[in-house]
């Protein structure tokens, strides 16, 4: 809205010229979410207190956890709010892989609501029905992606590009639609799933915004992703200030989901920034990437698939102390923040590995 007036003047206004530039905006959606972070969240933690939507701590979790029972939670709240000011402000909303997004955003959102409610309500941990929400999630995926291969603007509607080889291309053709759907559904609950310590999955989506921003800023520029033998998306470049809103609103957060937290996110929020991860890569054809630098909501969601698996097909053996696997360490005497801190640095070394491909292509 504010980025459509002040365009609109650049031409009278010479000043103002500096708001055409997706760079410059992308640094000012941080900047809006980060601080109206700040600005709505205490007032949001109070009012989440007084209506008791607090945290219900499973019983077969680790013991230290209990003690986390009664902090409030549906923080993700704050986290959508903001990036929705920040992204209304400052994207261009011409656009339409900008209302993709939002869409995508706000519906795993509404989703990741509805089981926060549920569990709230009925004093477990619980929640929506795991069959109901994967039909919710998958029917959400269905829509982004027919939305994506029936787009005539996208040279590459079914392209599956394979990072370290220079245009090395496999085209799946209807195939492409499961695909994409995995993908999409895929990243939302292994975020969901990574979402079990004060902090662990704001920091690490933070870190993958920063790559994702990077990503879309090259697949939009013609120039830059010919040199850098990355997919040309015309348009794609305006997400960038979306991936800008998602990390100021995950900064923002952290100061209050640091350990020790003082709000959780719920699944409001992890499937909401999950199903966001997903959608962008699906956009400009970074799906293999997204593995790399989401290798920790990775190595989370396989933990707990091998190990229910294993256990199912043990009669009760087990692989880990406990799944998903930052639950594992805990058991095994490693402090929360280490954990913590630990899954950020792996994080932060898998966001870099990710950006090499760009020049080993």
């Amino acid at each position: 809205m504010l980025y459509e007036i002040l365009y609109s003047l650049s031409d009278q206004i010479s000043g103002l010229n500096v708001f055409k530039y997706i760079t410059f905006r992308t640094m000012l959606a941080i900047l809006t979410s980060f601080f109206f972070t700040f600005i709505i969240a205490p007032p949001c933690i109070r009012w989440l207190k007084k209506l008791s939507l607090t945290q219900h701590i499973r019983d077969d979790g680790p013991k230290t956890h209990l003690k986390k029972e009664g902090t409030p939670t549906m923080g993700g709240i704050i986290i959508t709010a903001s990036v929705l000011v920040a992204v209304l402000m400052w994207g261009n909303l011409r656009n339409h892989y900008m209302w993709i997004m939002i869409i995508s955003f706000l519906g795993f959102g509404l989703i990741g609501f509805i089981d926060d409610y549920l569990k709230i309500t009925r004093k477990n941990y619980k929640g929506l029905p795991g069959r109901y929400k994967l039909l919710a999630q998958f029917l959400l995926a269905s829509s982004v992606t027919l939305f994506l291969y029936f787009n005539p603007k996208d040279p590459y509607t079914t392209v599956l590009s394979i990072p370290f080889f220079k245009q090395w291309l496999i085209d799946l053709g209807i195939f492409y639609l499961p695909f994409a759907i995995f993908v999409i559904v895929g990243t939302s609950n292994a975020v969901n799933l990574t979402d079990g310590m004060d902090g662990l999955a704001a920091g690490l989506v933070g870190i993958a915004s920063i790559v994702n921003a990077v990503l879309l800023y090259i697949s939009g520029h013609a120039v830059f992703a010919k040199y850098l033998y990355v997919l040309y998306i015309p348009g794609t470049g305006e997400l960038a200030v979306f991936c800008g809103a998602m990390l100021g609103a995950c900064l923002g957060f952290l100061w209050y989901n640091s350990y020790p937290a003082e709000v959780f996110m719920g699944d409001v929020g992890s499937l909401s920034l999950g199903g966001a991860l997903g959608s962008l890569a699906v956009i400009t054809k970074h799906e293999i990437v997204l593995a790399l630098v989401g290798g920790i909501f990775v190595v989370e969601a396989l933990s707990v698939i091998l190990q229910v698996g294993y256990f199912k097909l043990t009669n009760g053996k087990r692989i880990f102390k406990m799944a998903p696997l930052h639950h594992h360490f805990e058991l095994k005497k490693w402090p929360e923040p280490k954990v913590i801190v630990r899954f950020w640095i792996i994080g932060i070394i898998l966001a870099l590995l990710s950006l090499l491909t760009l020049k080993l292509r």
